[in-house]
């Protein structure tokens, strides 16, 4: 999409490996994720976004003529994960059928693969709460906005 020219790109796949070996010399645990649709995903969103006003504004400057550059930017995406994956830094997949399970897949085998202790706190009784005082001004007296779309 000419975000950057080869020359650029070039120094990004040599400076990236370097740049995590860095991070985990310094004992940074890297763990990456890459996270894919499948190809009918995006053919499934256009027309959704094209057709459904609310969802229109998510169709960017650069979304819409990326489709047509949808081959040429998985060779490039494929390009790029091979130079960064190889040896001990290869990364995860992560492709089940919605994003939140995809989020939740991804997160519990984060959570899987890091030692840490569970801090979560006991729980918590709460006090009931005093209503004996009406502390808000009666609906006379406060200025609302007009509803627009009824429930």
């Amino acid at each position: 999409m000419g975000f950057c020219t080869e020359t650029e790109y070039m120094e990004f796949l040599h400076s990236g490996p370097e740049f995590e070996r860095m991070l985990v010399c310094a004992g940074i645990i890297l763990i990456r994720y890459w996270f894919s649709a499948s190809d009918e995903e995006p053919e499934r969103r256009f027309p959704d976004r094209m057709n459904d006003p609310t969802k229109r504004w998510k169709l960017s400057a650069m979304e819409v003529p990326s489709r047509a550059r949808w081959a040429q930017y998985a060779r490039a995406r494929a390009r790029c994960v091979l130079w960064l994956t190889s040896g001990r830094r290869r990364g995860t997949w992560s492709m089940p059928k919605t994003r939140t399970a995809s989020g939740l897949t991804s997160l519990c085998h984060l959570l899987s693969a890091i030692s840490y202790e569970d801090l979560t706190p006991e729980p918590t009784k709460l006090p009931p709460v005093d209503k004996t005082k009406d502390i808000h001004p009666s609906i006379e007296e406060q200025n609302f906005i007009p509803e627009l779309y009824p429930r």
